[in-house]
Formats: structure tokens, C-alpha cells, sequence
């Protein structure tokens, strides 16, 4: 086998599985250990650099970072619940300091580019975000008065204030960006004929799905559009619910519509699925946080008609369905041959899914589209097929999450910093990488390599009879500094690696006897499926690669199984050589600005 090429970033960075999975790549363990030396606001602007939205994110995030942490894989019984990342996000947030002044400034000089942003979502103020302080005169055009987008208007203010948004949309904004509210962009012709250098189209997913079947015309005052819905909440045209609520939707606007209900009058609201329940889109926690609530949730339900009299809702009814599955694992839904069922309501709330919506864009206006009615775009540089035009969040790829859409808007900032400068836009710039040992003597580190075996945290809650009285009372209460703490030393130091040096190892397996995992092994050399299989602990996931090293006298490898890893240094305290080393990995992707261009810093990297 090859030995491991630890120079190249990505090898490093994938094990640092939180950080690889979360979109916009955001240093996971190294914030965490700020938070718990309770350095907050250092920790926020960690965050802030990456995914621009700490306080928000903190509250709202759909954590693809969490089912990646090691805790899962390495843990037993309760202890194996992933850190609450998110959660300790919030944390940074809630207690930080003044940041402002650690913001960028305002360029002093505009550099002659203009670019147009539609939309004041997270993609659109984080391209703003990205360009504004480079002297580019952004202008974010939106149809409604305040920025944020769908984070202001669909997420109800139970589960984030409203001035934890004005907050983080003003940091935004404060740095020159001229954000146009109350200006709906109704034409991308007149809009192109402006003569904007680029074109970011962030507007989101502005539309939800209906469901005609019948009766759906005739009850149509008691039935809404859950999107449409709780934005008509959001901003106060909305106060008040039938007592009997319907919910249809198993996805998070489904979650937010049936726990908004609750607080508007609803005191018997039900979600009802046509999915099983481990099949919803909506993520483990809000489905949980709806039942903490007192909201039912009915699986396989198929809806057949909405009920009426003289014109009022009454009820809907379902057929009764079962998941069967072919040889190919593919699922059906068929009918479970029981009678329909009937449940009675005042209001049905539609959340079924979301789909882009581009009237304004004229379809001869030289982008194209595809045959879902989606722009036509690049999934590395989001450029579409009008070379100066971008698209990101769900207004690209369709309705996903906001740190996805961060994500988006930085590579787009990027493209578009290329392209301005008259660069290869699908050209994308490595990122920054330091590597620097944790050293501090011969048996201690400059980080807590302690594993403690602890179980997750729980967040604590407003006590229900007052959350459910007021929609605009926060639920969660968040971690304070003592909760933080504890909940921090659970992260495993993932990006704290092991780094091996063939030539200072003496073989003696003092390592390999040290291993609490059992993930270090001294074997002779084949191919990598064989070696998987002979290691001590064999190394069964394929996703994750093995650590190897080469060039020891006997002419054996050193095989490590990067997947179970601790990260506890045991092996570099043990090691009589100093062949193993601790050595923190701290990756930056990195944005647009000098660093993005091709006449660029050379990369830095300490040992």
C-alpha cells in the first residue's frame, strides 16, 4: 500500500468527520474547545467566518454535523449520542461579547463592480457577506421590509427571536451592503438591463405544494399552504386557529405548522403522514419536540377528500396504507384493505413540500431551465447558463436547509470574485491548513485528551403551560456556561491527529499495546481489502480511510484505522521515539478575496 499523503488537505479534514460533514465546513472542535475554556466570543467568530449565522444556526440547524460525530462509533449506550453541536453553537452566541468591532469594515474604496443579489436569505447575505468588504457594491433587493428571507418569515418565533435575527442580518448589512427592502424584483430582463456585473438569484423556494383532491375547492377558507401560513403568522396577519387542526406533511414546516397551531388556538392538533414515521423528512428532534407538545403523529395515511357543508371544512378522510418492498429494497405504498378513516377539523394546514417559483424570470431571457422548471446550474460554481448569473440556497438546487444555503453562497462569492478578476471560475482555490503539534513536554498536551464517558446533555425547556400561551415565547432555553462545559468535554478532539514518522519508529508495538480501539496495527504489506481484514480490530468502514506508513526497517506498514480513533495521544505518551505525535489540523476553506484568487498566498503549514 501507498503511504498516506497527509499533506493533501481533504485526508485530514475527513476525519475530522463533523467538520467534514457540515456544508460549510465550520471547524467543530476547535470552537467547541473555545467554549468550554470559555473564550465565547472567540468561539463566535470561528463560527461566524464559516457559517455566518452562529445565534441562528444555533437554534435552527439541521446538524448534518451530528449523526457524523465519532461519540456514535466508538461509544456504548447512552454516552454514544453525538455532542450537541448545535446546541453549543447557541452557546457562543448567547454569551458572547461586543463582537462588532472584530467585524470587517466597511471598504473605504469601491473597487468599480456591482453586483445584484435577489433575495435577503442566507445564501444572498452571505454572498454580501463575502463581497461587500472587498469593495463591491452589493445591493440585495428582497420583497419584504426586513432581510433574512424564509429565516424570518417560516420559522416561527418560538424557536428563534426575532432579535437574535435583526442581530445577525445587521452585521450583514453594516458592512456597506445596500439592502433594498420592500423592492420585489418582478423582471430578470429589466433587471439584467441594469447592468449589474453579476447576478446572485437567492429567493429561495417561494412556493408550496397543494393538494387538490376533492373538496378542496369548496372548504378552501379552512385550508392553507403551511409556508404561506406561517409566514402570514410571522408577520402578524395570522393570530388565531380552529380549535381541531389537521397538519398533512411529515417534513420541519410540517413540525413548525402543528406547534404554531397549538399556540394559536389549536387544542387538538394531529400530523398526518402518508409515510412511516422513520421515513419522515422532518429530523428526529422536531418530531420529538411536536409530541412533547401533545401533537399526534398518524403514519400511513393517504389523504382522499376534504369534508364540507354548505361551504365549511368539517373533516377530511384517508385510505389506510402499507409500505411493501421489492427485491430491490424500493418501496410502494398499497392499500391495507381496512375502511377509511375520518377525522374531524376546523383548519387543514398543507405542508406536503415546497417547489421553486420564477415568474419573474423570462424565459427567453437566455437562461435555461430544466424539465422540473429549475435553472439550469453549475453544481461546483453555481454559475447558470447566462455566465454572469448565479443561483444558490433553494432557489438552485431546491428546498434544503439553511447551512447548505451559506455553503452555496460562499462558493458562489467565490465564482464571482473569479470571474470579476477575469478568472477561471471552475477553477476552485485549495483551502488554508496548518498542522502544529500539541506538544507541551514529554507526556502532556495543549488540549484535554481526558474521554469522558458521559451522556449527552439536555437542552432545558420553558415549562410547556407557559410556551404554549404565547407564540413568540422562546421554548428552548439553551445551555448555560455550566451545561456548556460539561456537554464540550464530551467532543472527542477529533481534529487533534495522530501523525506518524516512519523513520523514528523502532517497532517495539508499544502503541499497538497502549490502543484503547485497538486501531494501530504492525502488519506486512498487500492490498488494502486484504489488509482491512488482518488488522487487530478490522477496519470495516470503507468510507473512512486507513492511516498507513511506510519505510520501517523490517519492512512491515503501520496500518491505522482512522474510523474508531480517540484521539486520546495514548500512542504518542506511550511511544519511547516520539514517532507519534499530537497534531492539531485546523482547515479554512477559503473565501472569496485575495486568498481565492490565482496569484494567491502560498499555503501555510507548521509542524
Amino acid at each position: 500500500m501507498k503511504p498516506t499523503d497527509i499533506g493533501n488537505p481533504a485526508y485530514f479534514h475527513k476525519v475530522v468527520d463533523c467538520q467534514w460533514a457540515c456544508p460549510a465546513h465550520t471547524p467543530v472542535p476547535e470552537y467547541i474547545r473555545l467554549i468550554a475554556a470559555g473564550r465565547y466570543s472567540d468561539a463566535y467568530m470561528v463560527n461566524w467566518q464559516s457559517n455566518v449565522f452562529p445565534g441562528i444556526l444555533g437554534r435552527t440547524c439541521d446538524r448534518p454535523c451530528e449523526p457524523a460525530c465519532r461519540r456514535s462509533r466508538v461509544e456504548d449506550g447512552e454516552s454514544k449520542e453525538p455532542v450537541a453541536i448545535c446546541r453549543l453553537k447557541r452557546v457562543a452566541a448567547d454569551y458572547k461579547d461586543d463582537i462588532s468591532a472584530r467585524l470587517p469594515k466597511p471598504a473605504k474604496q469601491k473597487n468599480g463592480k456591482r453586483v445584484a443579489c435577489v433575495g435577503a436569505g442566507p445564501a444572498s447575505l452571505t454572498v454580501a457577506r463575502d463581497l461587500a468588504p472587498l469593495g463591491y457594491e452589493v445591493v440585495v433587493y428582497d420583497g419584504e421590509k426586513k432581510s433574512g428571507g424564509f429565516i424570518r418569515s417560516q420559522i416561527p418565533k418560538f424557536r428563534l427571536p426575532e432579535e437574535v435575527i435583526d442581530e445577525e442580518t445587521g452585521y450583514i448589512l453594516g458592512l456597506g451592503v445596500d439592502f433594498r427592502g420592500g423592492q420585489a424584483i418582478t423582471s430578470m430582463k429589466a433587471l439584467m438591463a441594469e447592468k449589474y456585473d453579476a447576478i446572485f438569484v437567492g429567493c429561495g423556494a417561494p412556493r408550496g405544494r397543494d393538494l387538490d383532491i376533492p373538496g378542496r375547492k369548496e372548504a378552501a377558507a379552512n385550508i392553507h399552504i403551511g409556508i404561506d401560513w406561517l409566514s402570514s403568522v410571522s408577520f402578524g396577519h395570522i393570530d388565531k386557529i380552529g380549535r381541531r387542526v389537521i397538519v398533512l406533511g411529515g417534513g420541519n414546516t410540517a413540525m413548525d405548522c402543528c406547534r404554531s397551531s397549538r399556540r394559536l388556538g389549536g387544542d387538538e392538533v394531529k400530523v398526518i403522514v402518508r409515510s412511516g414515521f422513520e421515513e419522515m423528512k422532518a429530523s428526529p428532534w422536531e418530531k420529538e419536540d411536536a409530541m412533547h407538545e401533545g401533537i399526534p403523529i398518524l403514519n400511513y395515511l393517504v389523504p382522499k377528500a376534504f369534508l364540507h357543508e354548505n361551504g365549511k371544512l368539517t373533516g377530511m378522510t384517508f385510505e389506510k396504507v402499507k409500505a411493501v418492498y421489492d427485491n430491490k429494497g424500493k418501496r410502494s405504498l398499497i392499500s391495507a384493505g381496512e375502511p377509511d378513516e375520518t377525522h374531524l377539523c376546523d383548519d387543514v394546514l398543507i405542508a406536503v413540500g415546497q417547489e421553486n417559483s420564477f415568474p419573474w424570470i423570462e424565459r427567453d431571457c437566455g437562461l435555461d431551465f430544466d424539465k422540473w422548471g429549475l435553472p439550469v446550474v453549475n453544481e461546483t460554481t453555481f454559475q447558470s447558463t447566462v455566465p454572469n448569473v448565479f443561483f444558490g440556497g433553494d432557489a438552485a438546487f431546491g428546498p434544503k436547509n439553511i447551512i447548505w444555503a451559506v455553503a452555496h453562497g460562499h462558493e458562489a462569492a467565490v465564482s464571482i470574485d473569479r470571474l470579476l478578476s477575469g478568472e477561471d471560475v471552475a477553477k476552485r482555490p485549495p483551502p488554508m491548513v496548518n498542522l502544529m503539534s500539541q506538544k507541551m513536554g514529554i507526556h502532556e498536551w495543549s488540549y484535554d485528551n481526558d474521554i469522558v464517558g458521559d451522556q449527552r446533555y439536555k437542552v432545558p425547556l420553558k415549562d410547556i403551560n407557559i410556551a404554549l400561551k404565547n407564540i413568540k415565547v422562546e421554548v428552548e432555553l439553551g445551555f448555560d456556561p455550566q451545561l456548556a462545559w460539561k456537554e464540550a468535554q464530551r467532543c472527542l478532539n477529533c481534529d487533534v491527529q495522530t501523525v506518524f514518522t516512519a523513520s523514528q519508529c523502532i517497532e517495539c508495538d508499544a502503541c499497538v499495546d497502549i490502543c484503547p480501539m485497538d486501531c494501530i496495527t504492525f502488519t506486512a504489506d498487500g492490498e488494502e481489502a486484504e489488509v482491512r481484514g488482518r488488522l487487530s480490530a478490522p477496519a470495516v468502514n470503507l468510507a473512512q480511510d486507513l492511516y498507513i506508513g511506510t519505510g520501517l526497517k523490517t519492512g512491515r506498514i503501520m496500518a491505522k484505522d482512522e474510523d474508531v480513533c480517540l484521539h486520546c495521544g495514548l500512542c504518542a505518551e506511550r511511544c519511547p521515539t516520539g514517532a507519534w505525535d499530537m497534531q492539531k489540523f485546523l482547515l479554512n476553506t477559503t473565501k472569496a478575496g485575495p486568498g481565492c484568487h490565482d496569484k494567491r498566498p502560498p499555503l501555510r503549514q507548521a509542524a
